[in-house]
C-alpha cells in the first residue's frame, strides 16, 4: 500500500494470513469470505483450474460439514513481496473418526486486507479414503 513501511506491510499481511487460517479452522465461511477479495482467483495443483470466491466457499462449506474438526499444524509462514507462503499440515477428522493428514503449501497474494490470489499445492495420495463413506 502506498506510503506503507515494510514493517507495516509485514504486519498487515501476517494478520491476513492469521485471520484466514483461523476462519477455516473455525468453520467460519463468512470470515473466509471477508478474507477474500471479491475477484480472488483460487487455483489448486490437483486440477489446474482457476476458481472463483463463490466456488471455493461452496467447496470449503462441504469440507467443514464433512470434517467438524480441522487444524493447521506445523505452520511455517514466510512473507514475500505482496503476500505470503505457508507450508502446513492439515489435520481433519470426519464424523466417523477418519483422520486426514495432508501436507500442503499455499501461496497467496494480498492487497490491502484481502487475498487476491491463492495457489494451493498438495499430494492427492494423502486423500486416499477421505471421500469414502463417512
Amino acid at each position: 500500500m502506498s506510503g506503507e513501511r515494510p514493517d507495516q506491510a509485514a504486519a498487515r499481511i501476517s494478520a491476513v494470513a492469521d485471520r484466514f487460517f483461523a476462519a477455516v479452522e473455525a468453520g467460519d465461511i463468512e470470515g473466509v469470505k471477508q478474507c477474500y477479495h471479491p475477484d480472488v482467483v483460487i487455483w489448486h495443483n490437483t486440477d489446474g483450474l482457476e476458481k472463483s470466491r463463490e466456488t471455493n466457499l461452496e467447496t470449503l462449506a462441504g469440507f467443514v460439514k464433512r470434517a467438524p474438526e480441522r487444524r493447521y499444524l506445523d505452520r511455517r509462514v514466510e512473507l514475500i513481496s505482496g503476500g505470503f507462503v505457508q507450508q502446513h499440515v492439515v489435520r481433519a477428522v470426519r464424523h466417523d473418526g477418519f483422520v486426514l493428514t495432508l501436507p500442503a503449501c499455499v501461496i497467496c497474494k494480498v492487497e490491502g486486507e484481502q487475498i487476491t490470489q491463492l495457489n494451493e499445492y498438495f499430494d492427492t495420495a494423502a486423500l486416499a479414503g477421505w471421500f469414502d463413506a463417512g
